[in-house]
């Protein structure tokens, strides 16, 4: 005899639109295990994507389950492989008047664990709003929302905050990294260029996505001129993307440097205001060092680093900053810029594993 909880998820798929409402309602609460929907045979799982297009209100509980459950494997598969139902979230999510955006936001974010999101590097779809892209290309239209949707700007019911875990994720793919640092044709910006702005916004999830996206493209060593020339300067026929500003910036905090050490920084480090305040993620800051560390293994990049006074940048963060990894990434950088330039460092890839499964209760 079924279980109470076991008859509410077979009202899912109930003809009467209150209930099916209902029954969505109840069942966020105990979205936290997966094995709920997934009995019998994933059907739960196909009723919550059927319901993804139903209703608004019923959407956005269906769509709240889904990014809750998604952390188990063989849902996360299943939601991941089937084209339509990622169709049905690339429609929803690209239209500005989308109230539950940031729950797809989120959905996507997590599908993109899964390998089978690669194509969408690559995947071509119906050009949406011009408001929001006017390229073909699903990653593209994606960037477009994440970048004109901060802070509301697209949807007044969304921030798309959460694209920027996505991002990071594409980011892992020689595809992606080349993407995200090649010119593209609707716009003619380079897509990195795009995202610097991001490392100092006031939400963690968006600038701990944009860090390890910009860590990752970094592993591409032939583009490292492009991520560090000045913006004023052309690299094969797009302006660079004057890096270093948005990636020592969150690492610089109210310290006072020699008048020596200060006037050979970047002029954004020259004058900072007495407040200035590191990010306050340790995480975000490993990241922003590590980058700086892949920058710095090529002879070009170290003397870059050199030339800019990093060194005392990271001495200060080192000594104030009370994190056992911060200071680790600290050392290592130091050990790669002060030391001998016969002794090149070895940069091995390294694929970001920190992006945790997004839930919401």
């Amino acid at each position: 005899m079924p279980s109470e909880l076991e008859e509410l998820v077979e009202f899912l798929h109930h003809g009467n639109t209150q209930i099916r409402q209902l029954a969505c309602e109840h069942l966020v609460g105990h979205s936290s295990d997966p094995a709920v929907f997934k009995n019998p045979q994933l059907v739960p799982i196909q009723d919550l994507k059927l319901l993804v297009r139903d209703y608004p209100p019923i959407a956005k509980n269906a769509l709240t389950i889904l990014v809750n459950v998604s952390h188990d494997g063989e849902v996360l598969e299943n939601l991941a492989s089937d084209d339509a139902f990622v169709e049905t979230l690339l429609k929803k999510i690209t239209n500005p008047k989308e109230t539950a955006a940031d729950e797809v936001a989120m959905l996507l974010s997590n599908l993109a664990k899964s390998e089978r999101l690669e194509r969408l590097i690559s995947l071509e779809r119906q050009t949406p709003d011009k408001s929001v892209s006017t390229s073909p290309y699903a990653l593209d239209q994606l960037f477009d929302c994440f970048v004109k949707g901060a802070d509301g700007n697209l949807n007044k019911d969304a921030s798309f905050d959460y694209l920027a875990y996505l991002l990071a994720d594409m980011s892992k793919y020689k595809a992606g990294r080349d993407h995200f640092l090649s010119k593209r044709e609707y716009d003619g910006v380079v897509p990195i260029s795009k995202l610097t702005v991001f490392t100092e916004h006031k939400s963690d999830v968006r600038r701990r996505g944009v860090a390890s996206t910009i860590k990752n493209v970094a592993f591409e060593v032939e583009k490292h001129p492009l991520l560090l020339a000045d913006d004023y300067e052309m690299v094969e026929g797009v302006p660079g993307v004057n890096l270093l500003p948005y990636i020592l910036l969150p690492l610089a905090g109210s310290e006072e440097y020699s008048e020596e050490e200060s006037a050979a920084m970047l002029p954004d480090l020259q004058l900072l205001p007495p407040d200035k305040e590191r990010d306050k993620d340790n995480e975000i800051l490993t990241t922003h060092l590590e980058t700086l560390l892949l920058l710095s293994s090529t002879r070009e990049g170290r003397d870059k680093l050199r030339s800019v006074q990093v060194y005392p940048l990271v001495r200060e963060t080192h000594l104030h900053v009370d994190d056992e990894a911060v200071k680790q990434a600290c050392d290592r950088l130091v050990q790669i810029v002060m030391r001998d330039d016969e002794q090149a460092p070895r940069i091995e890839e390294v694929i970001d594993e920190d992006q945790k499964m997004e839930e919401i209760f």
